[in-house]
């Protein structure tokens, strides 16, 4: 999706100083638009009509969430420059001025960025014309590239302090076609989400109508990814809408947690230490953000029992290299009591400062944490039985019961974590996570009876639930494009219908030295020709098989099957009803293509859906197939497209090239 650009501006003919006619319409229709469309933005510009008398809600909206507001003061038009002042007061960034002639000298937009256009009889001027188009599309792409850099609001130049609002907190219920095709977008991200399609979420991300809308997006797919343990892939998006709302708190969080995983998953390039230093950076911006210290004490954490919990190694020879490397523990401890000291109703780091202190006491047999311990006991049992969120209830009670394990009895541990058991809604990796720790005290031998009496009553909760490492995922998905079968009458051929045999024979040969079969999962649309071949061919080996389609499934069959010959609709059929799934359409499953006053081609966005759902399963198991002569297709959309995106991401490509195969 593109970026959206406001235009305000003077409309119609209006008379400069020295009373010359200005027709501001075809400065925006030869210039100002044709710069911005250039440099890759959606435009609008308000109706001179809605402009009359009092500034309308929608401009307000506009001028609120547009990615870039272009102002033309060529005039001293007090609507364009009250405009301009409600942008600067809303946004720190995110302005170009435009003048025709002489370029305004208001000391208060010395920083902003200015060009200035040829005027002549009235209108652009022809001899400058086409400079004006590509020095205006060049400041446009310099604003948007340098978006973080310095602020250009006197504003917020002057009041450094001063926070940008947040686009929700001032939704404006009057502009309701603006905001009835946001929640229709935002519900669509939410039910994808639901229902584990995380390839929708990523395609709905980037079809966000402004940056602002973008940047939450891609920070909730990176989050459904990280859940899922897609670590590189989620980090991938944290960093795109960290790009755009560096100062996300939460996707800063999340980011660092992606490093923590790849880290402790020992993926090249991916250490501790660049996750440590990545909370560090966080905290100097939030330096009294308690999840960020727990998450810094994650790491410190993970740095000691690294250090210690290696195979082989006997409970003693555990225990004694755990009490040898007691600076990473205290380090540990440090930070999680950072945190809770910040906000003593963060009981998740106050129970983790307090069972580091009692395995240091455990293991050195040295009292330097006592005194806090003794404290820190009942103002954490206070903080966690005070949880006013209904969703937090299974972590409080959990929380409960940990404590329970440090200073209970086996049977006060039971109770506490089988009241933490009820409140939680059979998720395995939540129950497995407590269960974690308590294997981690089993292997140190601390408080052996309290400790087994909540392994036993975790265990017997998810051993009635199916593990998710246990549900089917494809051993390696494989992706195809391919060229449609020639229409009849096509002038150029591409894809002649006698060559068939012999692209049906390649296909099914890159499937088995690729060594297809019934571990794997394939996904294509099922037009006719290439795709087909592709679904027969996989469904002979045994490969599971979906389709993703651009349109309505009626629409496709005579878009996509039939138009190119009716002994195709019954090969289409016969394939339908082998797949391992019901077909899925964008128009359902993604909603229209038409967003705040931009196209996405259908076609392109479907190669996008069917990438992104393939990526979901792991970037390492794409196998990308394609049918293809090289060359750009009949539109938007086609094989080059997919390949193009494809190869920049895996670069796992069998090119089955037709201008060598006949």
């Amino acid at each position: 999706m593109k970026l959206h650009a406001f235009v305000a501006m003077p409309f119609g003919i209006k008379k400069d100083g020295q009373g010359n006619p200005i027709d501001f319409n075809l400065v925006f229709s030869k210039l100002i638009k044709p710069a911005l469309e250039s440099a890759g933005l959606d435009v609008l510009r308000a109706d001179e009509e809605e402009r009359a008398g009092d500034i309308r809600t929608d401009m307000f909206q506009e001028l609120l969430i547009a990615d870039l507001v272009v102002a033309d003061l060529t005039l001293a038009n007090p609507n364009v420059w009250y405009e301009l002042g409600v942008r600067h007061a809303l946004r720190a960034r995110g302005v170009v001025i435009v003048c025709g002639g002489q370029v305004t000298t208001a000391f208060d937009l010395y920083t902003d960025r200015k060009l200035r256009y040829g005027l002549r009889d009235g209108g652009p001027d022809p001899a400058t014309l086409q400079d004006d188009i590509r020095h205006l599309s060049e400041m446009v792409k310099a604003t948007m590239e340098s978006w973080h850099g310095r602020k250009v609001s006197p504003v917020y130049q002057l009041l450094p302090n001063l926070r940008e609002p947040d686009w929700k907190s001032l939704r404006i219920g009057d502009v309701s076609e603006f905001w009835e095709q946001h929640d229709a977008w935002e519900n669509r991200i939410v039910l994808a989400r639901k229902e584990g399609r995380i390839g929708d979420v990523l395609v709905l991300a980037d079809e966000a109508p402004v940056a602002a809308f973008r940047a939450e997006a891609w920070i909730r797919a990176g989050l459904a990814l990280r859940k899922a343990g897609r670590f590189d892939f989620a980090l991938e998006h944290f960093d795109r809408g960290l790009a755009v709302e560096p100062g996300n708190l939460h996707g800063l969080r999340e980011k660092g947690v992606c490093l923590q995983r790849l880290a402790n998953s020992h993926v090249r390039g991916h250490s501790l230490e660049r996750a440590r230093e990545h909370y560090r950076n966080v905290l100097k911006q939030f330096p009294d953000d308690p999840e960020t210290w727990a998450l810094l004490g994650r790491v410190d954490k993970d740095a000691w029992v690294a250090a210690w919990h290696q195979p082989g190694r006997s409970p003693q020879q555990m225990r004694d290299d755990a009490a040898y490397e007691d600076a990473l523990l205290r380090a540990a401890i440090d930070s999680y009591i950072h945190g809770y000291r910040r906000n003593q109703s963060h009981y998740y780091s106050g129970i983790n400062a307090l069972t580091l202190m009692h395995l240091y006491r455990h293991l050195t047999r040295e009292s330097r944490y006592d005194r806090e311990m003794a404290i820190l006991a009942g103002a954490i049992r206070f903080g966690a039985e005070c949880e006013p969120s209904e969703s937090q209830l299974f972590w409080a009670r959990a929380t409960l019961g940990d404590l329970e394990v440090l200073v209970g009895t086996p049977d006060s541990v039971r109770t506490a974590y089988k009241e933490a058991i009820v409140k939680n809604d059979r998720n395995w990796f939540e129950l497995d996570s407590c269960r974690a720790q308590l294997l981690l005290l089993k292997d140190l031998e601390f408080q052996p009876e309290n400790v087994d009496a909540g392994l036993a009553t975790f265990n017997h909760t998810l051993q009635k639930l199916t593990r998710p490492e246990n549900q089917w995922e494809p051993r390696r998905v494989f992706l195809f494009s391919g060229h449609m079968m020639d229409a009849p009458g096509r002038s150029t051929p591409r894809f002649p219908e006698d060559k068939e045999s012999i692209a049906a024979q390649k296909i099914a040969e890159a499937l088995s030295q690729l060594g297809a079969g019934a571990d794997d999962l394939a996904l294509t649309q099922g037009a006719c020709g290439g795709d087909l071949l592709f679904t027969e061919a996989c469904q002979r080996q045994g490969v599971k098989t979906h389709w993703l389609q651009p349109f309505r499934e009626p629409d496709f069959i005579q878009k996509s099957v039939v138009s190119y010959g009716e002994a195709w609709r019954s090969r289409y059929l016969d394939a339908r009803a082998r797949l391992a799934g019901p077909i899925r359409a964008a128009p359902e499953e993604l909603g229209e293509t038409r967003l705040n006053h931009s196209d996405v081609n259908p076609y392109e966005r479907c190669n996008l859906w069917l990438l992104y759902t393939a990526l979901t399963y792991g970037v390492d198991k794409v196998r990308f197939v394609c049918l293809w002569n090289g060359s750009g297709g009949d539109g938007p959309g086609g094989t080059e497209h997919m390949y193009n995106e494809v190869k920049r991401r895996t670069g796992q490509v069998t090119w089955l090239d037709t201008r060598t195969l006949w």
